[in-house]
Protein backbone atom coordinates (compact mmCIF):
# COMPACT_ATOMS: atom_id res chain seq x y z
CA UNK A 1 0.00 0.00 0.00
CA UNK A 2 1.06 3.22 -0.87
CA UNK A 3 2.16 6.40 1.95
CA UNK A 4 -0.50 8.25 -0.31
CA UNK A 5 -3.02 5.29 0.93
CA UNK A 6 -2.28 4.78 4.35
CA UNK A 7 -2.26 8.76 4.74
CA UNK A 8 -6.12 8.55 3.57
CA UNK A 9 -7.19 6.14 5.75
CA UNK A 10 -5.89 7.36 8.57
CA UNK A 11 -7.58 10.49 7.53
CA UNK A 12 -10.47 8.74 6.96
CA UNK A 13 -10.73 7.51 10.43
CA UNK A 14 -9.89 10.89 12.34
CA UNK A 15 -12.55 12.55 10.01
CA UNK A 16 -15.31 10.31 12.00
CA UNK A 17 -14.01 10.96 15.35
CA UNK A 18 -14.72 14.80 14.17
CA UNK A 19 -17.38 16.44 16.22
CA UNK A 20 -18.67 18.43 13.18
CA UNK A 21 -22.69 19.71 13.64
CA UNK A 22 -25.10 18.37 10.67
CA UNK A 23 -27.69 20.55 9.67
CA UNK A 24 -28.57 23.64 11.59
CA UNK A 25 -32.37 24.23 11.89
CA UNK A 26 -33.57 26.81 10.33
CA UNK A 27 -37.40 26.84 10.53
CA UNK A 28 -40.25 25.86 8.16
CA UNK A 29 -40.36 29.58 6.83
CA UNK A 30 -37.42 29.43 5.00
CA UNK A 31 -37.67 30.36 1.10
CA UNK A 32 -35.81 30.32 -1.91
CA UNK A 33 -34.00 33.69 -2.56
CA UNK A 34 -33.10 33.38 -6.52
CA UNK A 35 -34.14 36.47 -8.45
CA UNK A 36 -34.60 38.15 -5.31
CA UNK A 37 -32.43 41.71 -4.55
CA UNK A 38 -29.88 41.47 -1.28
CA UNK A 39 -28.84 44.43 0.32
CA UNK A 40 -25.19 44.04 2.04
CA UNK A 41 -22.09 41.83 0.93
CA UNK A 42 -22.98 38.33 -0.89
CA UNK A 43 -22.84 35.29 1.04
CA UNK A 44 -19.66 33.23 -0.34
CA UNK A 45 -20.19 29.65 -1.12
CA UNK A 46 -17.05 27.68 -1.45
CA UNK A 47 -16.80 25.13 -4.29
CA UNK A 48 -14.36 22.98 -4.54
CA UNK A 49 -13.76 21.11 -8.29
CA UNK A 50 -11.32 18.73 -9.62
CA UNK A 51 -11.82 19.79 -12.91
CA UNK A 52 -9.67 22.00 -15.11
CA UNK A 53 -8.84 23.08 -18.90
CA UNK A 54 -11.87 23.44 -20.92
CA UNK A 55 -14.21 20.97 -18.66
CA UNK A 56 -13.08 23.62 -15.81
CA UNK A 57 -14.18 25.95 -18.18
CA UNK A 58 -17.35 25.23 -19.02
CA UNK A 59 -18.61 24.15 -14.90
CA UNK A 60 -16.74 27.97 -14.43
CA UNK A 61 -19.45 29.23 -16.93
CA UNK A 62 -22.55 27.64 -15.19
CA UNK A 63 -21.43 29.05 -11.75
CA UNK A 64 -20.87 32.53 -13.19
CA UNK A 65 -24.81 31.93 -14.96
CA UNK A 66 -25.67 31.06 -11.06
CA UNK A 67 -23.88 34.23 -9.78
CA UNK A 68 -25.55 36.45 -12.55
CA UNK A 69 -29.13 34.94 -11.73
CA UNK A 70 -29.18 36.30 -8.16
CA UNK A 71 -27.49 38.94 -5.76
CA UNK A 72 -27.33 37.11 -2.53
CA UNK A 73 -24.85 34.47 -3.21
CA UNK A 74 -21.71 33.97 -4.91
CA UNK A 75 -20.47 30.55 -5.25
CA UNK A 76 -16.07 30.93 -5.48
CA UNK A 77 -15.51 27.58 -7.37
CA UNK A 78 -11.50 26.72 -6.81
CA UNK A 79 -10.06 23.68 -8.70
CA UNK A 80 -7.99 21.81 -6.15
CA UNK A 81 -6.20 19.24 -8.13
CA UNK A 82 -7.38 15.33 -9.28
CA UNK A 83 -10.45 14.06 -7.48
CA UNK A 84 -8.23 12.06 -5.39
CA UNK A 85 -6.68 15.40 -4.61
CA UNK A 86 -10.07 16.91 -3.75
CA UNK A 87 -10.96 14.08 -1.59
CA UNK A 88 -8.43 13.80 0.97
CA UNK A 89 -7.97 17.91 0.83
CA UNK A 90 -11.49 17.82 1.87
CA UNK A 91 -10.84 15.28 4.70
CA UNK A 92 -8.09 17.74 6.03
CA UNK A 93 -10.08 20.99 6.01
CA UNK A 94 -13.23 19.26 7.92
CA UNK A 95 -10.58 18.13 10.51
CA UNK A 96 -9.13 21.26 10.45
CA UNK A 97 -12.76 22.45 10.97
CA UNK A 98 -11.87 24.84 7.55
CA UNK A 99 -14.16 22.58 4.82
CA UNK A 100 -15.63 24.24 1.79
CA UNK A 101 -19.41 24.32 1.22
CA UNK A 102 -19.64 22.09 -1.52
CA UNK A 103 -16.81 19.78 -2.81
CA UNK A 104 -16.87 17.43 -6.15
CA UNK A 105 -16.31 13.75 -4.77
CA UNK A 106 -15.07 11.45 -7.46
CA UNK A 107 -17.70 8.13 -7.24
CA UNK A 108 -15.04 5.89 -5.76
CA UNK A 109 -15.03 8.17 -2.60
CA UNK A 110 -18.91 7.56 -1.95
CA UNK A 111 -18.86 4.69 0.45
CA UNK A 112 -16.24 6.88 2.35
CA UNK A 113 -18.43 9.57 2.62
CA UNK A 114 -21.68 8.30 3.02
CA UNK A 115 -20.07 6.35 6.24
CA UNK A 116 -18.89 9.15 7.63
CA UNK A 117 -22.41 10.55 9.60
CA UNK A 118 -21.73 14.14 10.52
CA UNK A 119 -19.33 15.24 7.92
CA UNK A 120 -21.78 16.36 5.30
CA UNK A 121 -25.65 17.40 4.50
CA UNK A 122 -27.65 15.27 2.92
CA UNK A 123 -28.87 16.65 -0.31
CA UNK A 124 -32.11 15.45 0.42
CA UNK A 125 -32.75 16.35 3.61
CA UNK A 126 -31.10 19.90 2.83
CA UNK A 127 -33.61 20.16 -0.30
CA UNK A 128 -36.37 18.94 1.90
CA UNK A 129 -36.08 21.90 4.91
CA UNK A 130 -35.67 24.85 1.96
CA UNK A 131 -38.87 23.46 0.04
CA UNK A 132 -37.10 22.72 -3.19
CA UNK A 133 -38.47 20.05 -5.23
CA UNK A 134 -35.79 16.97 -5.45
CA UNK A 135 -36.01 13.11 -5.35
CA UNK A 136 -34.65 10.51 -6.51
CA UNK A 137 -36.88 9.61 -9.28
CA UNK A 138 -36.20 12.79 -11.23
CA UNK A 139 -32.59 11.28 -12.12
CA UNK A 140 -31.65 8.45 -14.70
CA UNK A 141 -31.47 5.38 -13.24
CA UNK A 142 -27.67 4.76 -13.35
CA UNK A 143 -27.44 7.90 -11.85
CA UNK A 144 -29.73 7.66 -9.03
CA UNK A 145 -28.64 4.22 -8.54
CA UNK A 146 -25.14 4.99 -8.14
CA UNK A 147 -25.51 7.79 -5.31
CA UNK A 148 -28.76 6.54 -3.37
CA UNK A 149 -28.85 5.36 0.02
CA UNK A 150 -30.21 1.97 1.29
CA UNK A 151 -33.73 3.60 1.69
CA UNK A 152 -33.53 5.07 -1.80
CA UNK A 153 -32.13 8.46 -1.21
CA UNK A 154 -29.72 10.75 -2.90
CA UNK A 155 -27.27 12.38 0.10
CA UNK A 156 -25.38 14.15 -2.62
CA UNK A 157 -26.02 15.77 -6.21
CA UNK A 158 -25.18 13.50 -8.96
CA UNK A 159 -23.68 16.01 -11.62
CA UNK A 160 -20.26 14.98 -13.62
CA UNK A 161 -21.69 11.58 -15.13
CA UNK A 162 -20.50 9.41 -17.89
CA UNK A 163 -20.09 5.77 -18.46
CA UNK A 164 -17.83 3.18 -20.39
CA UNK A 165 -18.49 3.04 -24.18
CA UNK A 166 -17.00 1.37 -27.28
CA UNK A 167 -15.39 3.64 -29.40
CA UNK A 168 -14.07 1.78 -32.95
CA UNK A 169 -11.71 2.89 -35.97
CA UNK A 170 -14.56 2.62 -39.10
CA UNK A 171 -11.54 2.47 -41.16
CA UNK A 172 -9.80 -0.18 -39.14
CA UNK A 173 -12.96 -2.29 -39.41
CA UNK A 174 -14.04 -1.41 -43.25
CA UNK A 175 -10.21 -2.69 -44.12
CA UNK A 176 -10.74 -6.22 -42.09
CA UNK A 177 -14.24 -6.48 -43.43
CA UNK A 178 -15.98 -5.95 -40.83
CA UNK A 179 -19.58 -4.47 -41.14
CA UNK A 180 -20.54 -3.53 -37.84
CA UNK A 181 -19.19 -3.32 -34.55
CA UNK A 182 -19.54 -6.46 -32.28
CA UNK A 183 -22.03 -6.67 -29.67
CA UNK A 184 -20.70 -9.45 -27.12
CA UNK A 185 -17.19 -10.49 -26.77
CA UNK A 186 -17.53 -13.52 -28.79
CA UNK A 187 -18.08 -11.47 -31.89
CA UNK A 188 -15.01 -9.68 -30.44
CA UNK A 189 -12.65 -12.28 -30.60
CA UNK A 190 -13.81 -13.29 -34.24
CA UNK A 191 -12.97 -9.74 -35.19
CA UNK A 192 -9.12 -10.42 -34.07
CA UNK A 193 -8.12 -12.58 -36.31
CA UNK A 194 -9.33 -10.53 -39.49
CA UNK A 195 -7.79 -7.07 -38.06
CA UNK A 196 -4.49 -8.08 -37.34
CA UNK A 197 -4.24 -9.62 -40.99
CA UNK A 198 -5.46 -6.72 -42.72
CA UNK A 199 -2.79 -4.62 -40.22
CA UNK A 200 -3.66 -3.49 -37.44
CA UNK A 201 -1.43 -2.76 -35.12
CA UNK A 202 -3.39 -3.15 -31.89
CA UNK A 203 -6.89 -4.64 -31.58
CA UNK A 204 -8.31 -3.49 -28.26
CA UNK A 205 -7.39 -0.69 -25.32
CA UNK A 206 -9.28 0.77 -22.67
CA UNK A 207 -9.14 3.68 -20.02
CA UNK A 208 -5.52 4.15 -18.65
CA UNK A 209 -6.13 4.87 -14.88
CA UNK A 210 -9.65 3.23 -14.79
CA UNK A 211 -9.36 0.25 -16.87
CA UNK A 212 -10.73 -1.55 -13.44
CA UNK A 213 -13.90 0.40 -14.01
CA UNK A 214 -14.64 -0.71 -17.81
CA UNK A 215 -13.46 -3.92 -17.72
CA UNK A 216 -14.12 -4.89 -13.55
CA UNK A 217 -16.79 -3.49 -12.04
CA UNK A 218 -18.70 -2.27 -15.51
CA UNK A 219 -17.94 -5.50 -16.83
CA UNK A 220 -19.79 -6.96 -14.39
CA UNK A 221 -22.87 -4.37 -13.62
CA UNK A 222 -23.65 -4.82 -17.69
CA UNK A 223 -23.69 -8.36 -17.72
CA UNK A 224 -26.03 -8.16 -14.28
CA UNK A 225 -23.38 -9.99 -12.62
CA UNK A 226 -22.56 -9.51 -9.22
CA UNK A 227 -18.71 -7.65 -8.45
CA UNK A 228 -19.25 -8.23 -4.16
CA UNK A 229 -21.06 -10.45 -2.21
CA UNK A 230 -24.19 -8.30 0.12
CA UNK A 231 -25.38 -6.57 -3.69
CA UNK A 232 -22.33 -4.73 -4.05
CA UNK A 233 -21.51 -3.34 -0.51
CA UNK A 234 -25.34 -1.63 -0.21
CA UNK A 235 -26.77 -3.96 1.95
CA UNK A 236 -23.93 -4.10 4.52
CA UNK A 237 -20.53 -2.75 5.44
CA UNK A 238 -20.08 -6.06 7.10
CA UNK A 239 -19.24 -9.33 5.45
CA UNK A 240 -18.19 -7.92 2.17
CA UNK A 241 -16.17 -10.09 -0.18
CA UNK A 242 -14.89 -9.14 -3.85
CA UNK A 243 -16.39 -11.83 -6.61
CA UNK A 244 -13.49 -11.66 -9.07
CA UNK A 245 -13.12 -15.10 -9.49
CA UNK A 246 -16.29 -15.87 -10.64
CA UNK A 247 -15.61 -17.81 -14.07
CA UNK A 248 -17.20 -14.87 -16.29
CA UNK A 249 -14.48 -12.96 -14.78
CA UNK A 250 -11.88 -14.97 -15.09
CA UNK A 251 -12.57 -16.16 -18.33
CA UNK A 252 -12.76 -11.88 -19.45
CA UNK A 253 -9.48 -11.43 -18.59
CA UNK A 254 -7.88 -14.75 -19.69
CA UNK A 255 -9.18 -13.62 -23.13
CA UNK A 256 -7.73 -10.07 -22.72
CA UNK A 257 -4.51 -11.47 -21.50
CA UNK A 258 -4.56 -13.70 -25.08
CA UNK A 259 -4.59 -10.58 -26.79
CA UNK A 260 -1.53 -9.01 -24.83
CA UNK A 261 0.68 -12.29 -25.44
CA UNK A 262 0.14 -11.46 -28.73
CA UNK A 263 0.93 -7.82 -28.72
CA UNK A 264 -2.82 -7.08 -29.58
CA UNK A 265 -3.80 -5.39 -26.50
CA UNK A 266 -2.12 -2.48 -25.37
CA UNK A 267 -2.25 -0.80 -21.75
CA UNK A 268 1.05 0.99 -20.10
CA UNK A 269 -0.27 1.50 -16.52
CA UNK A 270 -2.54 3.79 -14.82
CA UNK A 271 -0.23 6.66 -14.65
CA UNK A 272 -0.10 6.82 -18.76
CA UNK A 273 -3.39 7.75 -20.89
CA UNK A 274 -4.27 5.09 -23.55
CA UNK A 275 -6.31 7.69 -25.62
CA UNK A 276 -3.20 8.05 -28.21
CA UNK A 277 -3.24 4.12 -29.09
CA UNK A 278 -6.71 4.91 -29.90
CA UNK A 279 -6.43 8.58 -31.75
CA UNK A 280 -3.26 7.26 -33.42
CA UNK A 281 -5.02 4.81 -35.46
CA UNK A 282 -3.31 1.75 -33.65
CA UNK A 283 -6.16 0.12 -32.01
CA UNK A 284 -9.18 -0.70 -33.71
CA UNK A 285 -11.59 -0.89 -30.67
CA UNK A 286 -10.92 1.32 -26.77
CA UNK A 287 -13.41 1.06 -24.16
CA UNK A 288 -13.19 4.49 -22.24
CA UNK A 289 -15.89 6.85 -20.61
CA UNK A 290 -18.47 8.70 -22.51
CA UNK A 291 -16.79 12.01 -21.09
CA UNK A 292 -14.26 11.77 -23.78
CA UNK A 293 -16.31 11.53 -26.72
CA UNK A 294 -15.15 15.26 -27.57
CA UNK A 295 -11.59 14.97 -27.38
CA UNK A 296 -11.50 11.19 -29.07
CA UNK A 297 -13.77 12.50 -32.04
CA UNK A 298 -11.02 15.98 -32.41
CA UNK A 299 -8.24 13.90 -32.05
CA UNK A 300 -8.74 11.10 -34.64
CA UNK A 301 -7.50 11.33 -38.10
CA UNK A 302 -10.15 8.72 -39.21
CA UNK A 303 -14.22 8.27 -38.52
CA UNK A 304 -14.77 7.13 -35.25
CA UNK A 305 -17.64 4.78 -34.09
CA UNK A 306 -19.31 4.48 -30.67
CA UNK A 307 -21.31 1.81 -29.61
CA UNK A 308 -22.22 0.17 -26.34
CA UNK A 309 -19.77 -2.01 -24.82
CA UNK A 310 -19.89 -5.78 -25.92
CA UNK A 311 -21.67 -8.04 -23.54
CA UNK A 312 -21.33 -11.88 -22.75
CA UNK A 313 -23.12 -14.22 -26.24
CA UNK A 314 -25.30 -16.10 -23.93
CA UNK A 315 -25.81 -14.95 -21.05
CA UNK A 316 -30.16 -14.34 -20.51
CA UNK A 317 -29.61 -11.03 -17.89
CA UNK A 318 -27.49 -9.29 -20.95
CA UNK A 319 -26.94 -6.68 -21.43
CA UNK A 320 -28.31 -5.10 -18.09
CA UNK A 321 -27.38 -1.63 -17.11
CA UNK A 322 -24.19 0.30 -16.69
CA UNK A 323 -23.65 2.94 -13.94
CA UNK A 324 -22.00 6.59 -13.76
CA UNK A 325 -18.24 7.27 -13.48
CA UNK A 326 -17.68 10.67 -12.56
CA UNK A 327 -18.74 12.75 -9.42
CA UNK A 328 -21.50 13.86 -7.48
CA UNK A 329 -21.41 17.27 -5.16
CA UNK A 330 -21.72 17.21 -1.50
CA UNK A 331 -22.35 19.83 1.03
CA UNK A 332 -20.38 19.60 4.13
CA UNK A 333 -20.98 20.32 7.65
CA UNK A 334 -19.60 22.74 10.00
CA UNK A 335 -20.39 26.03 8.05
CA UNK A 336 -22.01 29.42 8.88
CA UNK A 337 -25.78 28.96 8.93
CA UNK A 338 -26.25 31.67 6.55
CA UNK A 339 -24.92 29.51 3.54
CA UNK A 340 -26.87 26.69 3.80
CA UNK A 341 -29.80 27.89 1.65
CA UNK A 342 -27.16 29.22 -1.23
CA UNK A 343 -26.15 25.88 -1.16
CA UNK A 344 -29.44 24.56 -1.82
CA UNK A 345 -30.43 27.06 -4.49
CA UNK A 346 -27.57 26.38 -6.47
CA UNK A 347 -27.56 22.39 -6.46
CA UNK A 348 -31.26 22.98 -7.40
CA UNK A 349 -29.89 25.50 -10.15
CA UNK A 350 -27.17 22.80 -11.12
CA UNK A 351 -29.85 20.32 -11.49
CA UNK A 352 -32.46 22.29 -13.93
CA UNK A 353 -33.11 21.59 -17.15
CA UNK A 354 -31.09 24.57 -18.66
CA UNK A 355 -27.50 23.56 -16.84
CA UNK A 356 -27.91 20.04 -17.88
CA UNK A 357 -28.82 20.98 -21.43
CA UNK A 358 -25.75 23.06 -21.74
CA UNK A 359 -23.56 20.66 -19.82
CA UNK A 360 -24.19 17.98 -21.56
CA UNK A 361 -24.38 19.37 -24.73
CA UNK A 362 -21.09 20.86 -24.20
CA UNK A 363 -19.06 17.77 -22.87
CA UNK A 364 -19.17 14.48 -23.39
CA UNK A 365 -21.11 13.63 -19.79
CA UNK A 366 -24.95 12.76 -19.96
CA UNK A 367 -27.99 14.42 -18.26
CA UNK A 368 -28.33 13.59 -14.79
CA UNK A 369 -32.02 14.26 -14.74
CA UNK A 370 -34.83 12.56 -16.68
CA UNK A 371 -36.57 15.86 -17.68
CA UNK A 372 -33.33 17.38 -18.98
CA UNK A 373 -32.55 13.90 -20.55
CA UNK A 374 -36.05 14.13 -22.66
CA UNK A 375 -35.44 17.99 -23.26
CA UNK A 376 -32.56 17.18 -25.14
CA UNK A 377 -34.77 14.38 -27.46
CA UNK A 378 -37.20 16.92 -27.70
CA UNK A 379 -34.76 19.34 -29.36
CA UNK A 380 -33.37 17.08 -31.83
CA UNK A 381 -29.91 16.95 -30.19
CA UNK A 382 -29.57 13.03 -30.19
CA UNK A 383 -30.16 13.13 -33.80
CA UNK A 384 -27.45 15.25 -34.78
CA UNK A 385 -25.33 13.89 -31.92
CA UNK A 386 -26.23 10.34 -31.92
CA UNK A 387 -22.88 9.03 -29.83
CA UNK A 388 -23.79 11.32 -27.27
CA UNK A 389 -27.08 8.71 -26.97
CA UNK A 390 -24.98 5.85 -26.64
CA UNK A 391 -23.99 6.37 -23.13
CA UNK A 392 -27.76 7.47 -21.73
CA UNK A 393 -28.97 4.13 -23.71
CA UNK A 394 -26.80 2.12 -21.42
CA UNK A 395 -27.58 3.72 -18.32
CA UNK A 396 -31.32 3.05 -18.86
CA UNK A 397 -31.12 0.30 -21.03
CA UNK A 398 -32.83 -1.67 -18.10
CA UNK A 399 -34.09 -1.17 -14.64
CA UNK A 400 -30.54 -1.73 -11.89
CA UNK A 401 -31.40 -4.88 -9.70
CA UNK A 402 -30.11 -4.82 -6.71
CA UNK A 403 -26.82 -5.91 -7.24
CA UNK A 404 -26.34 -3.32 -10.30
CA UNK A 405 -27.08 -0.01 -9.03
CA UNK A 406 -23.81 0.70 -8.77
CA UNK A 407 -20.47 -0.17 -6.57
CA UNK A 408 -20.57 0.42 -2.68
CA UNK A 409 -17.71 -0.84 -1.42
CA UNK A 410 -15.49 0.93 0.82
CA UNK A 411 -11.59 1.75 -0.02
CA UNK A 412 -12.50 1.50 -3.63
CA UNK A 413 -9.32 4.03 -5.15
CA UNK A 414 -7.08 1.29 -2.62
CA UNK A 415 -8.86 -2.06 -4.15
CA UNK A 416 -8.48 -0.76 -7.65
CA UNK A 417 -4.97 -0.50 -7.04
CA UNK A 418 -4.47 -4.09 -6.14
CA UNK A 419 -6.81 -4.96 -9.55
CA UNK A 420 -4.61 -2.63 -11.17
CA UNK A 421 -1.82 -4.72 -10.01
CA UNK A 422 -3.35 -7.75 -10.89
CA UNK A 423 -4.08 -6.84 -15.05
CA UNK A 424 -0.37 -5.53 -15.41
CA UNK A 425 0.14 -9.08 -14.29
CA UNK A 426 -2.28 -10.36 -17.14
CA UNK A 427 -1.43 -8.77 -19.87
CA UNK A 428 2.02 -9.08 -19.77
CA UNK A 429 1.78 -13.33 -19.39
CA UNK A 430 3.62 -13.23 -16.34
CA UNK A 431 0.53 -14.69 -14.22
CA UNK A 432 -2.69 -16.50 -15.47
CA UNK A 433 -5.87 -14.86 -15.03
CA UNK A 434 -6.82 -16.99 -12.63
CA UNK A 435 -4.01 -16.73 -10.66
CA UNK A 436 -3.93 -12.95 -10.77
CA UNK A 437 -7.61 -12.34 -9.83
CA UNK A 438 -7.48 -14.78 -7.03
CA UNK A 439 -4.39 -12.38 -5.66
CA UNK A 440 -6.09 -9.02 -6.15
CA UNK A 441 -9.67 -10.43 -4.50
CA UNK A 442 -7.73 -11.55 -1.46
CA UNK A 443 -5.99 -8.18 -1.07
CA UNK A 444 -9.07 -6.47 -1.85
CA UNK A 445 -11.09 -8.49 0.78
CA UNK A 446 -8.42 -7.24 3.14
CA UNK A 447 -9.07 -3.73 2.40
CA UNK A 448 -12.91 -3.94 2.81
CA UNK A 449 -12.47 -6.27 6.44
CA UNK A 450 -10.59 -3.57 7.79
CA UNK A 451 -13.21 -0.72 6.52
CA UNK A 452 -15.75 -2.77 7.99
CA UNK A 453 -13.61 -2.71 11.59
CA UNK A 454 -13.13 0.72 10.61
CA UNK A 455 -16.78 1.70 10.02
CA UNK A 456 -19.04 -0.91 11.00
CA UNK A 457 -19.44 -0.22 14.36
Amino acid sequence: MSFRMRSTRKALAALLATGVGLLPATGASATSSLGTSHAGPRVTITFWSAMSGTLGATLGHLVNQFNSSQSTYKVDLLYKGSYSTVLSATIAAVRAHHAPDIAQIFDAGTATMMYAPGVYVPVHQLMSQYHLKFATSQFIGGAASYYETAQGDLDSLPFNSSTPVLYYNRSLLAKAGIKAPPKTWTQLASDVNPLASSGAKCVLSASGAYIMWTDMEQFDLWNGYPYATQNNGYDSIKNVKLLLTAKPMVQHWAFLGSLGKRGLYRWNGTTNSTVPFFTNGSCAFYENSSADINEIEAGAKFPVGISQLPYVAGNPTAPQNTVVGGASLWVLSGAPKNTYLGDAEFLHFMMSVPTQDYWASHTGYVPVTNAAANALHKKGFYKTHPSDLVAVLELTHKPPKPWTRGIRVGYLPEIRVAEASAIAAILSGKTSASSALASAQAQGNKVLAEFASQYGG
